[in-house]
């Protein structure tokens, strides 16, 4: 059992949307005790580099018709990306909201996997994914409200996420959601507790 930590706060350990998704890890590790999990920090923290995005290199080479592995720059880079995703059995991703949306180091790591004729194919009825699907847990941060009845801005982020992934394959997407986060300590601490008690409802504790 292979699980793929993805984490893409500037944040690091301290950010809500790291310490969700490492509520949710600890869950799939009790009930999964040998699994392997394999963290990608895609924001610069634990000392390892932000995520670059893709290049010139590997925009011409999408553009080829094989599109076959590459050997240098971001295309390789992309290579080693997709085969430890393609590698995961479960997959977690840990993010704040941004402007809206996705923050542009989850962007990059998207660019990265999402690939035509490796991770999803043009038919005539629409893009379909070529990976099998698997659990995909989203661990998700806001500093607003962006559901329900009290929501006070446009969510660009869960749509966006479900969407993205059901291209390559990966629609059985369950999302645990920390909200209101900068609207003061109480209504933040309200919106940690929300999105816990999410992930223990689901995993039975």
């Amino acid at each position: 059992m292979n699980i793929l930590h993805i984490s893409a706060s500037p944040r690091g350990p301290q950010a809500a949307s790291r310490e969700l998704s490492n509520h949710v890890v600890e869950r799939l590790l009790a009930r999964h005790p040998g699994a392997t999990v394999t963290v990608r920090e895609l924001a610069g923290v634990d000392e390892e580099p932000a995520l670059p995005h893709i290049d010139a290199g590997y925009a011409l080479a999408l553009s080829s018709a094989a599109n076959e592995p590459g050997v240098d720059g971001a295309q390789l880079r992309s290579d080693g990306l997709i085969e430890e995703l393609v590698r995961a059995d479960i997959v977690v991703i840990g993010t704040p909201m941004h402007n809206l949306t996705v923050p542009s180091t989850l962007k990059s790591w998207i660019d990265h996997v999402v690939r035509i004729n490796r991770t999803m194919r043009p038919t005539p009825e629409g893009k379909v994914g070529n990976l099998p699907d698997r659990p995909v847990y989203l661990a998700l941060a806001s500093g607003g409200i962006r559901t329900g009845e009290r929501a006070r801005q446009p969510d660009f982020l869960e749509p966006y996420l479900r969407a993205i992934l059901a291209m390559i394959g990966l629609k059985d997407v369950t999302v645990f959601s920390a909200e209101g986060l900068a609207l003061g300590a109480e209504r933040a601490a309200e919106g940690r507790a929300r999105a816990w008690s999410q992930v223990e409802r689901h995993f039975g504790g």
